[in-house]
Formats: structure tokens, sequence, C-alpha cells
């Protein structure tokens, strides 16, 4: 991480209590599932890598400044690059509307940022983000932090030391992360994600 879009330097980020979204106890808001069936939104995969690690980096509702610096996003497109990182895309009418991006090692999926233009969009594109995770054997999403917007969908914390054993066993398994088609529309994730209140 960096302390700032203007930062030069980097640092490291092992807190002593590491937020996880547990993907078999992942939990689906009404309201979202009705939102994601009458959507029109069309999901991307990997399309513009450089657009949502843009729109992470602006300042948005909650969020004033920003962590992601020139050395974030040139590490972050190499990994890209080299097929290690990923995009979920949220696009409504072709226009970019929210997204994600992660690391994916082994079965372990590491979430960096998500931002959206239109309410919900980063919401969907998580949602399709769990489902391609829960379809491709994946068995950790690592989520750094906890914000309300994620404890809506059952992210916790946990210690580090149980972090550390969840990571170990993940990253030494085999995962697919294109085990969904890589362009959607945005209720196909719904099979794959069940519980809702």
């Amino acid at each position: 991480m960096a302390e700032s879009a203007s930062s030069k330097e980097l640092f490291w980020f092992d807190p002593k209590r590491r937020g996880v979204l547990p993907l078999d106890e992942f939990h689906l808001p009404r309201r979202l599932r009705r939102t994601l069936r009458q959507s029109p939104a069309e999901i991307r995969i990997d399309h513009d890598f450089d657009a949502v690690i843009a729109g992470c980096s602006m300042p948005g509702k909650g969020r004033e400044g920003t962590w992601i610096n020139s050395e974030i996003r040139r590490v972050y497109r190499a990994l890209f690059d080299q097929g290690a990182c990923h995009t979920v895309e949220v696009y409504e009418d072709g226009e970019l509307t929210g997204g994600l991006y992660g690391v994916s090692i082994g079965a372990a999926f590491f979430g960096e940022s998500m931002f959206h233009r239109r309410t919900d969009a980063s919401k969907i594109a998580l949602v399709h983000l769990v489902a391609r995770l829960k379809q491709g054997g994946f068995q950790l999403l690592d989520t750094q932090f906890i914000t309300e917007h994620l404890k809506q969908f059952g992210a916790r914390e946990i210690p580090r030391s149980a972090y550390r054993r969840m990571l170990k066993t993940a990253i030494a398994e085999q995962s697919d992360f294109y085990c969904l088609p890589t362009v959607t529309c945005s209720d196909v994730c719904l099979q794959f994600v069940s519980q809702t209140s």
C-alpha cells in the first residue's frame, strides 16, 4: 500500500486482524438480488484494467483520498499483464459504472480496491467475483479491511494466525478464475450465490 496517491513509498499491510469474506457463507441481501435480476448491466472480466484502477483511485463517497499511487499502478499493471491480477467490470449502456480488481495466487484472491459511479455497481461486481471464485474452486477471499459495505455480505475479521493458516492452505491449491464466461449479464451469478436475507 501507499499512504497517498502522491506518496513515493509502499508499505506491507499485515494487521493483527485480517478481513476475509468466507465464500461458503456469502450473504446476498434481497434488495441486491432484485437489483441483479432487473439490472441491464453487462459484466466483463479483465477487459479494461487501466479504467478500473483509475476508477478505484478517484475520490468517492466516504473516500477523500486514495492509497493508489503511480508505483501501485505500475506494479498491478505488470501483474495484470502476467495474468495474476484480475478485474470485474460493470457496464451500463456501454459505460463503465463500477468494478474491482485483485490478485489471484493459487486458490486465494486478494481484493485490492473497488469503485462505483452508479448505485450498487461495486456490489454487483463483488457478487460476480464471489460467484466466479466459488465456481473456480477458490478457498480464500482476502478483503484486507472490514467495512460496513463488506459486512452486509458476511465479511469478518480473523486473527493473523488463523489468516496465515488459511492463506498457506489456499495458495497451495489450484483454482480457475476463468471458469465462467468473461462477458455475462448481471443476473447470471445468482445461481452460484445462494444465501439471502
